[in-house]
């Protein structure tokens, strides 16, 4: 099961008790995920719902669920956040003198990554 599929089932599980309680819906996890109808008619009632949440979670859940053909346009052609803003983490297919690297990295490279991880955060 891949991270993605893991949170879907996650705001699933977190909208059985909602449903129930404003639609009397029992909600069927396994089911919803074998069921594109199923899924779709249980979407539609979240879709519907007074509660804040529900509406947010079923959203998600249509996004990651219908897949990007059927989310918002151009999701696709975002660019990807940042997530270091170093100048080595930002050019990591670029070796120290600044020419590109055309391979893996080596053995080495990756221990000396590894090993910054360790030694970087002591005090």
């Amino acid at each position: 099961m891949s991270s993605d599929d893991s949170k879907l089932v996650n705001y699933l599980v977190r909208m059985v008790v909602p449903l129930r309680r404003e639609f009397g819906e029992n909600l069927n996890v396994q089911h919803f995920l074998h069921d594109l109808d199923y899924a779709q008619d249980v979407l539609q009632k979240a879709l519907s719902s007074q509660d804040n949440r529900l509406r947010e979670y079923a959203q998600y859940v249509s996004k990651m669920r219908l897949g990007p053909r059927l989310g918002e346009p151009g999701d696709a052609a975002k660019p990807m956040p940042k997530t270091s803003s170093s100048p080595a983490a930002t050019s990591p297919a670029a070796t120290a003198d600044g020419s590109p690297r055309t391979s893996e990295p080596t053995e080495e490279e990756l221990r000396a990554r590894m090993m910054k991880k360790y030694t970087g955060g002591l005090r």
